[in-house]
């Protein structure tokens, strides 16, 4: 926009056109902003919990966030839970809002499917810090992990996955819609967890990581 205004004659620097004029005329952009999770500054957040911590067997830790998924029309979210250890994403899920109700759900679900983990580990954001959301970690037992100022690094593996699925599936081939969405998702986990190799892992593949040392570990 700034530039379009130059060349129409305009004398105008881009700070008055983002911060001024975009207010007056009522335009936004159709997508979401980055920050898909916001700190409520009333409700209570955990401690940090992995300082020092070494990772070495599946559910020890899980982590979980959220991210913005745009469409060709539109966007949703979508969330996903990985075991840190493994790298393996125990469960996900797509939705047009974010509420800590479906984060629970979200939870519930791999618990359901993989057992509980010792400790989840998520960002100050209000669908995490919520009562829904703890209290439902806390009654299963499960130790809550918040990430702090200056923290940021460590959710180094759930943002690599956000870039994983935006880059290798996403942008290639946006979805028209939310059950487009849902069976690019669903294809695109399967292979992430049975068929891709991961680096950090040694070159292993998640689900064979994780699945071989729970039975081992049973």
């Amino acid at each position: 926009m700034h530039t379009l205004t130059m060349d129409k004659g305009y004398k105008v620097n881009q700070k008055r056109i983002d911060c001024f004029y975009y207010r007056v005329v009522g335009l936004n952009a159709i997508m979401p902003g980055k920050h898909t999770s916001r700190r409520n500054r009333a409700l209570r957040i955990y401690p940090y919990l992995l300082s020092n911590l070494k990772v070495e067997r599946p559910n020890q830790v899980w982590a979980t966030d959220i991210t913005y998924i745009p469409m060709r029309e539109g966007f949703m979210y979508l969330t996903a839970i990985i075991d840190l250890h493994s790298r393996y994403v125990v469960n996900w899920s797509v939705s047009n809002t974010m509420d800590a109700q479906w984060c629970k759900e979200t939870l519930e679900e791999a618990i359901v499917s993989y057992g509980k983990p010792e400790i989840i580990k998520t960002d100050q954001g209000s669908q995490f810090t919520s009562e829904v959301f703890t209290n439902y970690g806390l009654s299963n037992g499960i130790k809550l992990s918040m990430d702090g100022k200056g923290r940021a690094i460590d959710n180094v593996f759930i943002e690599r996955l956000w870039r994983s699925v935006k880059y290798e599936s996403i942008y290639l081939n946006p979805p028209d819609s939310g059950i487009d969405l849902y069976q690019q998702m669903d294809d695109y986990f399967i292979m992430y967890n049975t068929k891709r190799r991961h680096q950090g892992i040694n070159n292993q593949i998640p689900a064979v990581r994780y699945l071989a040392e729970q039975q081992r570990a049973a």
